[in-house]
């Protein structure tokens, strides 16, 4: 009688399906040695089994099935002065400061804004979904409104779309359309596939020009909802979901109903949010 070797796991993955935080966040937390698998301390690399007794700071983790994992998925408004991490050294105002708080659960968020631009920010309970949709080789579009200090050529547009060496490598837009302005405050919307480090500023940068306003408004087929007023988040619908589930390529996974008291933790975190200083609407693009 033969016995199948019981299947395992990257520690990091497991890690954030736990709902500890991202894969890179959790590389990072392994890295630190704060993580011990059956007493010994994990190492970058490491692959576990679901039987495996995990610590964070000698506190256990909960493992958790693909399957067990709620997939919850919001949106929210940023505005800009607030940074995409969980706590500030500074005592800045961060992304994770205004959203619903959830019980045995953590928000992931799916890629990062700098602190100066503003728009679409999804969250989710999923480390998975998250990953993914995060990956290159997933190849998700990313859509933003720009306003460009500077007078914009024919080349510049061309230069931009054929692609440019950037100092980490070549880049480019997939898309670049003129939406109104005059002279130094023309908006324009542009398309992206990566999620690298202010990578937008840096192209336009690349031809002599400044970026003065930036706002993301689409994450692949999801379009930063015009009832989502700045500094506001809505959790996003079965249809929604599925369709980022779909580009992702993971099976479809009902959204879990909220309980009636989480109803009303989120109405308190809604009513508790701070009010933010408005910021002249950039020009959005009709869906297509």
């Amino acid at each position: 009688m033969t016995h199948s070797t019981p299947p395992t796991e990257k520690l990091q993955k497991v890690l954030a399906r736990a709902g500890l935080g991202s894969r890179r966040e959790m590389e990072g937390v392994i890295a630190e040695g704060r993580i011990k698998v059956n007493g010994k301390v994990a190492s970058l690399g490491d692959r576990i089994e679901m039987r495996d007794q995990v610590t964070l700071d000698d506190r256990p983790v909960g493992l958790r099935s693909v399957d067990d994992v709620p997939r919850r998925v919001i949106m929210y408004n940023k505005p800009e002065g607030e940074l995409c991490t969980r706590k500030d050294p500074e005592g800045r105002r961060t992304v994770f400061d205004r959203l619903p708080r959830l019980k045995g659960e953590r928000w992931i968020v799916i890629g990062r804004l700098d602190i100066n631009t503003s728009g679409l920010l999804l969250f989710t309970t999923d480390g998975e979904l998250a990953n993914r949709l995060m990956h290159p080789s997933t190849e998700v579009e990313r859509e933003y409104a720009v306003r460009v200090m500077g007078q914009v050529e024919k080349q510049h547009i061309t230069a931009m779309t054929d692609g440019v060496m950037l100092d980490d490598g070549p880049a480019r837009f997939t898309d670049v359309q003129e939406f109104g302005g005059e002279g130094i405050n023309t908006w324009f919307h542009v398309v992206i596939m990566e999620g690298r480090n202010r990578e937008v500023r840096r192209l336009w940068e690349s031809q002599e020009l400044t970026v003065s306003r930036l706002k993301r408004v689409r994450y692949g087929n999801i379009f930063l909802d015009k009832r989502v007023k700045l500094g506001e988040w809505v959790e996003l619908n079965q249809d929604e979901v599925d369709d980022l589930s779909a580009m992702a390529g993971l099976p479809k996974r009902a959204v879990p109903a909220l309980t009636p008291n989480e109803q009303k933790q989120w109405k308190r975190d809604r009513n508790k949010r701070q009010p933010v200083q408005g910021i002249r609407k950039a020009g959005s693009r009709s869906r297509r």
